[in-house]
């Protein structure tokens, strides 16, 4: 049976969550957990997320055997055998045709950043800036939204030959004490968050402008080319 997972993790530890030569992928963690229960499989991504790149609401579906047909169990059974660093958040019984890449809608990603320095304990998860304009930062990132060519906010030597994405919204807020960029999309090129992101970084330290940021949409300048560190970043939701 075609079974939704939706998981949360820790990208800090880990290369990435697509498998990949050499190990030591989110992907690899399940396959292995999978395999200490006798459950064969290939698992489905909703999407990849870079080195470092953590996730509350990614999701993959793959097959399971009918005699885990109780999925409470399975749940139960798999958070037991990951390590913390990944967690099952739930899972459910889908038709056999669905798949959690090719049928998903939307993708949000959010991005942290705190106002105070780090310590010990949260470094991996949110980046410090120490002063953040939050008139500038609004103001700016309504433009990403709509219909562009993401050529110059993509990693380059990456293999996407069609680089124009629409992003359905664009948002940045303040939530208890914790700045957020959260951003609404069908895909998004490899790096283009934190190119994103890092683009109205520099817009609030008032080192660009936004219409330095209208110019490189346009593709008129390729002004900046420097990503946002990866550990601020979290994929929140995938939408079917």
């Amino acid at each position: 049976m075609n079974v939704k997972f939706t998981i949360s993790y820790d990208g800090s530890i880990y290369k990435g969550s697509q498998r990949q030569p050499g190990g030591g992928t989110v992907e690899d963690e399940l396959l292995k957990a999978f395999k200490r229960i006798n459950i064969d499989t290939k698992i489905i991504l909703s999407g990849r997320t870079d080195k470092e790149v953590h996730a509350t609401g990614q999701v993959f579906n793959c097959q399971i055997p009918l005699f885990w047909s109780n999925l409470c169990k399975l749940k139960e059974v798999l958070n037991r055998q990951l390590p913390g660093s990944i967690k099952v958040n739930a899972l459910m019984k889908v038709d056999d045709d669905f798949h959690s890449r090719f049928h998903a809608k939307r993708r949000v990603y959010r991005y942290l950043v705190s106002a105070k320095p780090t310590n010990p304990f949260n470094d991996k998860f949110i980046i410090y800036e120490e002063n953040i304009n939050e008139d500038l930062i609004n103001d700016a990132i309504k433009e990403f939204i709509g219909e562009h060519d993401f050529k110059y906010f993509h990693k380059i030597g990456s293999d996407k030959d069609i680089t124009v994405r629409k992003v359905f919204k664009a948002s940045f807020y303040k939530h208890k004490g914790v700045y957020v960029f959260r951003f609404e999309a069908s895909s998004y090129l490899r790096s283009q968050i934190r190119l994103m992101v890092g683009f109205l970084l520099q817009i609030s330290r008032k080192k660009l402008t936004k219409e330095d940021l209208i110019e490189q949409l346009n593709l008129k300048k390729h002004i900046y080319k420097v990503p946002a560190l990866p550990n601020g970043l979290y994929l929140a939701k995938i939408k079917y």
